[in-house]
């Protein structure tokens, strides 16, 4: 018997102006995986385009499908694909969902849409003069 487990997992990288701050796994959810399933058939769901931040501390869940609280949410500065991860890329600019952050998510729309993936960590403080870049690695394996 042949047994292929296929896994998603993400981890992502939270700068500050250009200094890490942070480094955390994240939760491939359930809607997301939907959403690999789906393109695999087609392309009649749009491509993962959106990256949102937030204030909201309730842990992760298979189910999610927003964040606890969105206070940003931004389009893609890059997006690559190398082997087996896909790699995201957005900078939240000065002024931008300033604050205590505390979650994100990567989304294919610039409001609602559907959430690939979403993850809570220990607070990021933003301030108004900050630039926030999140680098979000997703591998399959």
């Amino acid at each position: 018997m042949i047994n292929d487990g296929l896994k998603m997992k993400g981890r992502l990288s939270i700068a500050i102006n250009n200094e890490v701050v942070q480094e955390v796994d994240n939760l491939v959810v359930t809607a997301g995986k939907s959403y690999v399933a789906s393109r695999m058939k087609d392309t009649t769901d749009t491509a993962m385009s959106h990256m949102s931040i937030g204030t909201g501390s309730t842990a992760a869940a298979a189910g999610d499908t927003a964040l606890g609280t969105e206070s940003d949410r931004q389009a893609l500065t890059s997006t690559t694909v190398t082997n087996n991860e896909v790699v995201y890329v957005a900078t939240f600019g000065a002024g931008d969902g300033t604050g205590a952050i505390t979650e994100a998510g990567v989304f294919n729309a610039s409001s609602a849409g559907t959430m690939l993936c979403r993850t809570v960590f220990s607070v990021v403080n933003k301030g108004s003069d900050d630039s926030m870049t999140i680098t979000w690695t997703v591998t399959v394996s």
